[in-house]
């Protein structure tokens, strides 16, 4: 019989050491432990929540590809980020064809329904500007501010210097606020 590893008491370090060498128990560990993180960060990333279902899951597969090559130069969570947002990215480009309906959805979640100054409105509202964000400036946003990451650890997670993170969230909040005033781009 195959030896129980004890979920809490095993580090995700020992846990990715174990499953480089294809312990498939200790992957499907740092799996379950993992995949709340995983699909919030997608969630956020994209705002539908079958976005980041897919999400989530093309990020589980491709972590048992990639597991292997995981060198632990940093945090196994920042590795993470990187694999969510590449995998929110990837899906976002082949799906560049149904961009016109992804504009659509952003439109009725913004209009949808009477105008409120409840505090969860503002804030659906918040996300929905920061998803119409150039990709960098949404990645830092979303990884300071959604997940509350250091900028050394976002710089990490996005392969970009600190500073540039500051820019790019320096910028993305002069175009949110301009974001929150307007209709969004194609609201007539």
């Amino acid at each position: 019989m195959a030896m129980m590893l004890d979920k809490d008491g095993v580090s995700d370090s020992d846990l990715v050491g174990l499953a480089r060498t294809g312990d498939r128990e200790a992957f499907g560990i740092l799996l379950e432990r993992h995949y709340d993180f995983v699909y919030r960060v997608a969630y956020r990333w994209c705002g539908r929540k079958a976005d980041a279902e897919d999400i989530a899951q093309e990020v589980c597969v491709r972590l048992g590809r990639a597991i292997r090559d995981y060198r632990g130069g940093g945090a196994f969570t920042t590795w993470l980020y990187s694999i969510t947002l590449n995998a929110a990215r990837d899906m976002m480009r082949k799906g560049a064809r149904d961009s016109a309906k992804t504009k659509a959805y952003g439109v009725h979640v913004l209009t949808g329904g009477e105008a409120s100054d409840e505090p969860q409105d503002r804030l659906d509202d918040l996300w929905a500007a920061v998803r119409q964000l150039p990709d960098k400036q949404r990645d830092a946003v979303l990884l300071v501010y959604g997940e509350g990451l250091a900028h050394a650890a976002v710089a990490q997670a996005m392969a970009i210097s600190e500073t540039t993170v500051s820019w790019h969230i320096h910028e993305a909040k002069k175009r949110l606020k301009v974001l929150m005033r307007e209709p969004l781009a194609g609201e007539e």
